[in-house]
This record gives structure tokens, C-alpha cells and sequence, in this order.
């Protein structure tokens, strides 16, 4: 039987150095819009979303390599998600899952507003 995963503060100290490395690369392939929110008190799924835009398919895939080439070198590993020529990629770090969209796909699925209640991380 699986153990639940950690709540609140104590999965924390895991999760959060994924989730700013994720948005530093992220922003160092000029990813726009950057935003962490902490989901740790709203779901079991996951600690942190990680969300961002990057404006064509090539810096859709720029930004996700980047983000998957760091958490690699930190010996962080994931699944990734999504179609390499669409509008969304998805990289799912287990506590941190990164959302890279193009545009559209950003306003249309609107994840900020449907995870209100999630506190923005501040950098």
C-alpha cells in the first residue's frame, strides 16, 4: 500500500528548490509570465505548479528542455507530457509540475484562476 504523501510545511523543503530551478530556467529561455503556485494546502497531486508562456513551438520546446536539462542535473527526474508541435507541454516532477503553454493555450485553460486559492510563490 502506498503511503500518502506528505501535507502543508513538511514536504516543503523537497518540493520548493525544484520548483524555483524550474522557473529559473524557464526564464532564462525568456519564458514570460512566470508564475509558482503553491498548491500544497489544495491537493494531494501535487506541491507546486509551475506556470509559464513562451510565444511559438520552438520556445515551447526551448523553455521545457531547459527546464527538464536543469532538474536533470540536479538528479531530479520526471515525465513529460504533451505534443512536441502543440500549445502545452507538461513536465511532472512528482511535488513540482512544470506547465509550459504557448499563448492560446495559457488563456485558454486559465489554471491561475482555476487554482485561485493557491498562494503565489514569491521570488
Amino acid at each position: 500500500m502506498a503511503r500518502p504523501r506528505p501535507r502543508g510545511k513538511a514536504s516543503e523543503p523537497e518540493s520548493l528548490p525544484k520548483a524555483l530551478l524550474a522557473a529559473e530556467a524557464a526564464e532564462a529561455k525568456r519564458a514570460e509570465d512566470v508564475v509558482i503556485l503553491d498548491l500544497r494546502e489544495q491537493t494531494l497531486v501535487t506541491d507546486y505548479f509551475v506556470l509559464c508562456t513562451a510565444a511559438s513551438r520552438v520556445q515551447i520546446r526551448a523553455v521545457a528542455d531547459a527546464v527538464a536539462e536543469a532538474l536533470k542535473n540536479n538528479q531530479v527526474r520526471g515525465v513529460r507530457e504533451g505534443a512536441e508541435a502543440g500549445q502545452w507541454i507538461l513536465l511532472d516532477y512528482g511535488g513540482v509540475v512544470v506547465h509550459v503553454f504557448g499563448p492560446e493555450a495559457r488563456a485558454f485553460y486559465r489554471l491561475e484562476r482555476l487554482w485561485a486559492d493557491a498562494p503565489v510563490v514569491s521570488r
